[in-house]
This record gives structure tokens, C-alpha cells and sequence, in this order.
């Protein structure tokens, strides 16, 4: 039997939020953890981490080529020129997640995603300003650890600070969430078999900034 918080998948130990779903292993073992330091992916994740408020990840990820094509490709310097009217058009998109203020605050987060990359460089030199030292992290990476564990110091700045430059839909929960999935943190638990991947590249990488 896997230890807690990790299921045996046909061999492979995953950890547990991943269920049995083929498109979730997928995401587990080839995104998740892995860092980023490409300003779309993290404009991406910034907004859907915010879409999947009050959802599950499992349906934005389901979703999210919708989002990709409606978005632009989530090229926020094209979302910022966007009319206001743009918002309609994309209420009536049945292939995302159709609520207003979510998507109006997409287009304003864009206006202030690019203020934040020409004031940084990129918002990979913004966002890694935020990763946690190693001595905030827990000395085990368990499920225990990680359930009493949804929002974190650094989650909590980053959330303060972007709601203070106008961003929207960025609490201290969601913002853990994004640290999370773009490697800021490997929260892989550990005896997982994405974790020696994600530590290697999180160790290979050049901070941006």
C-alpha cells in the first residue's frame, strides 16, 4: 500500500489530488511543480487560477484550450487594447467559464499585467520575487502538511500586493495555488515520482530578476 497522500496508478505513485482522470495524471506529472518563467503561462495561470474559483481544477483544465483560443493565447498585451465590449462577446463563449466579473477582471488584470512586466522586466522577475526561502518550507512535504497549508506568508504578500496594483480574483488561496503549479514551490509530496523531476528542474533554474 502507497503511504498517505499518494495513489498507485498502474505503478506509478502520484499524489493523491490527482485522481484516476488520464488528463489530470498528465498535468501532475508534466506541468505541476515544474518552473515557469514564461510571462503567458504565468498570465495564464494568474487567470485561471482565478476562473477556478469556486470550481475544480478539473473542469478549467477540461476547459482550457477554450480559454486559450477566447483569451488570445493569453497574450495580456492584446487583452489590455481590448474594448469593454470585448466582455459580451465573451459572455456568450459557451466553451469557458461564463461569469462577468471574472472576465472583466481578466481584461483589467491584463492592463495590469503589463504595467507590472514594463516595471520588472517580465512577470516571471515580478512573480519569483515571492518564492519562499527553504527554511519556510516544511521539512517534510506530506498531505498532512499540505492540507493545513492552502495560503502561506508569500501567498498572503503577493495577494496584497497585486490587489494594491488593481489586480482582481488574486486572494492569498489562489495566489498559493499559482506558486504551486508554477514551481515557486514543490509541493509534491514526497515519494512521489514527479517530485525528483520537479526539485531537478527547480534546481537547474535561473531565477528571472
Amino acid at each position: 500500500m502507497p503511504q498517505p497522500g499518494l495513489i498507485d496508478h498502474e505503478g506509478t505513485l502520484r499524489c493523491w489530488w490527482c485522481g484516476t482522470a488520464p488528463d489530470y495524471h498528465h498535468y501532475h506529472d508534466h506541468e505541476w511543480g515544474f518552473p515557469v518563467v514564461d510571462d503567458r503561462r504565468l498570465f495564464e495561470k494568474l487567470v485561471l487560477e482565478g476562473f477556478q474559483s469556486g470550481l475544480s481544477w478539473l473542469t478549467i483544465l477540461r476547459k482550457r484550450e477554450n480559454f486559450r483560443r477566447a483569451f488570445a493565447e493569453f497574450d495580456f498585451d492584446t487583452i489590455a487594447s481590448w474594448p469593454s465590449t470585448q466582455v459580451e462577446v465573451l459572455l456568450a463563449d459557451a466553451g469557458i467559464v461564463r461569469h462577468r466579473g471574472k472576465v472583466e477582471a481578466t481584461l483589467a488584470n491584463a492592463k495590469q499585467a503589463v504595467a507590472l512586466r514594463d516595471q520588472f522586466g517580465s512577470l516571471a522577475a515580478y512573480f519569483w520575487r515571492f518564492e519562499p526561502s527553504a527554511r519556510a518550507r516544511p521539512k517534510r512535504v506530506t498531505k498532512r502538511a499540505l492540507m493545513g497549508m492552502t495560503k502561506t506568508p508569500e501567498s498572503i504578500a503577493l495577494a496584497k500586493d497585486l490587489k494594491a496594483r488593481g489586480f482582481g480574483f488574486c486572494g492569498p488561496t489562489t495566489m498559493y495555488a499559482l506558486m504551486q503549479a508554477m514551481g515557486l514551490v514543490d509541493d509534491h509530496i514526497e515519494g512521489c515520482a514527479t517530485r525528483v523531476s520537479v526539485e531537478a528542474a527547480r534546481t537547474a533554474l535561473v531565477r528571472p530578476g
